[in-house]
């Protein structure tokens, strides 16, 4: 049984695993969502996945329902700042008070175990990057253009090098070779810890 065999299996494994172990938040959380700032409870976003096809990636809606037009169509000042930062915002406003709890928890990560199971993603790999996000920062950062195919030749993942690493803190150069070198190194055994660095990662956020 080769890697991506084995690989598969244990993804397909520890999605079902976790999917039976937090059953309630599948029914808690929409419903706090929904009581916070209403529908939509699943935001639902493009991703690259596995030589660079695009999928739709899945999370629990933890900003307010019209963000991303916000930031690309009605805050300049804002996008800037977002892209200065590497795609990131420090303290971003469009995060609701519901929606700072589930990402300090990574609760609003969990739908992607849907997208685990529909194999487009894993449990364990490269962060999912934005087309637009890895063109940019691959201009700002040229270095890192070697590093893209690479990152795309396995299937982003839920956790993962960079998510138990220190996560928002790290700069795209660093995260781009982190996730490369994942690609490059992969196995079952680095796979499994990094599974294990994840509930520490997780609890740290918070």
């Amino acid at each position: 049984m080769n890697y991506a065999q084995q690989k598969r299996i244990l993804d397909v494994t520890l999605a079902l695993i976790l999917c039976m172990i937090f059953l309630p938040i599948w029914f808690i959380v929409p419903i706090m969502i929904y009581l916070d700032s209403g529908f939509p409870i699943i935001f639902k976003h493009k991703r690259l996945g596995l030589n660079g096809k695009e999928f739709y990636l899945y999370k629990f809606r933890s900003m307010v329902p019209d963000a991303d037009d916000i930031l690309h169509k009605h805050n300049k000042k804002m996008l800037a700042r977002f892209r200065k930062g590497d795609w990131k915002i420090k303290n971003d406003p469009r995060i609701t008070r519901l929606g700072k709890a589930l990402r300090s928890l990574t609760i609003d990560e969990f739908p992607q175990i849907y997208n685990v199971l529909k194999g487009e993603m894993s449990m364990i790999g490269p962060r999912a990057y934005v087309q637009k996000e890895f063109d940019e920062q691959t201009k700002k950062y040229p270095q890192t253009k070697k590093y893209k195919e690479i990152i795309l030749s396995v299937k982003p993942g839920i956790t993962g090098p960079w998510q138990t690493s220190g996560r928002n803190e790290i700069p795209f150069n660093i995260r781009a070779k982190m996730d490369a070198n994942y690609a490059n190194q992969k196995s079952i055994l680095r796979d499994l810890i990094i599974m294990l660095k994840t509930p520490k990662a997780m609890i740290s956020k918070w």
